[in-house]
């Protein structure tokens, strides 16, 4: 089995581009998260410039859920700070819930309500979190299919009669419905096939950069890395063990690093046997 580095053998390659710094959309600072005996999150650190888009990889259960759930308030770090457009949405409850009312968020599997039409799926933050008449609503989820590729006649059919990549654009489409300042996208690619994959990657850039969007993006699939990040960064046992661009990671100069991206068993992260 191979052995994990210990904290003090990380290399931190960082690339990110230092005028960009000043122009923070979300500055993550020192954010730890434990579950028991269970360090989730150690010291992490990231700042994501305003509509730029971040994508973090690494495995399952390093703590790439954590980052994204303590920045929408499902889940409390246990010390640092998170701050959007400068206020520190940890600290101030109420500035918190008006800044996270910015986001828009891509759930993995799409998440879409069953009982609900699709234009009832795409504009349920219109109507339920913003008053928003149904008559309104429709004509802007409507619109929202439209931009990813679906046509009118999708928005009154159910999800279960939709196929699993139609599930992902609608819930791309809801995503962007409201036209949020900052975008999340939660293994957006997962369970598609790479034809289907590249397709929602393609969606995702065209819709970050038609908002102007701040993106953060995790996950497993390289291809969506490299096309709809700007930046990537990779968590591992809750550090950041590397940050650069995609035309870096390659030539990152980093074993762990090397080991993730080309799905080798043999290298410095531990595989259970």
């Amino acid at each position: 089995m191979s052995q994990t580095p210990s904290p003090s053998e990380y290399r931190f390659d960082s690339h990110t581009d230092s005028s960009d710094m000043s122009n923070a959309k979300i500055c993550i600072k020192n954010l730890s998260k434990s579950f028991g005996e269970k360090e989730v999150l150690k010291d992490v650190s990231l700042t994501i410039p305003q509509s730029r888009s971040l994508v973090v990889i690494g495995g399952s259960g390093m703590g790439k859920s954590v980052l994204l759930k303590s920045i929408l308030g499902i889940v409390q770090p246990d010390s640092g700070e998170i701050e959007i457009d400068g206020v520190d949405i940890l600290s101030d409850r109420r500035a918190g819930d008006k800044k996270r009312r910015q986001i828009g968020m891509l759930f993995q599997g799409a998440a879409l309500f069953d009982s609900m039409r699709v234009w009832e799926n795409v504009s349920f933050r219109l109507t339920h979190g913003e008053g928003m008449s149904r008559r309104v609503a429709k004509d802007l989820a409507v619109n929202a299919l439209s931009r990813v590729g679906l046509n009118e006649d999708v928005g009154d059919l159910y999800p279960s009669e939709i196929s699993g990549g139609m599930q992902k654009r609608v819930g791309l489409a809801r995503a962007v419905a409201a036209k949020p300042e900052i975008l999340f996208f939660d293994e957006p690619t997962t369970g598609l096939d790479p034809i289907m994959a590249d397709v929602i990657n393609n969606l995702i850039s065209e819709q970050v950069h038609r908002l102007g969007a701040t993106a953060i993006s995790i996950t497993h699939d390289m291809a969506s890395a490299m096309k709809i990040g700007d930046q990537i960064a990779m968590l591992h046992q809750g550090r950041i063990v590397w940050q650069g661009p995609p035309s870096a990671i390659n030539n990152s100069g980093n074993a762990m690093v090397d080991q993730f991206i080309n799905g080798r068993a043999d290298g410095p992260i531990a595989v259970d046997r």
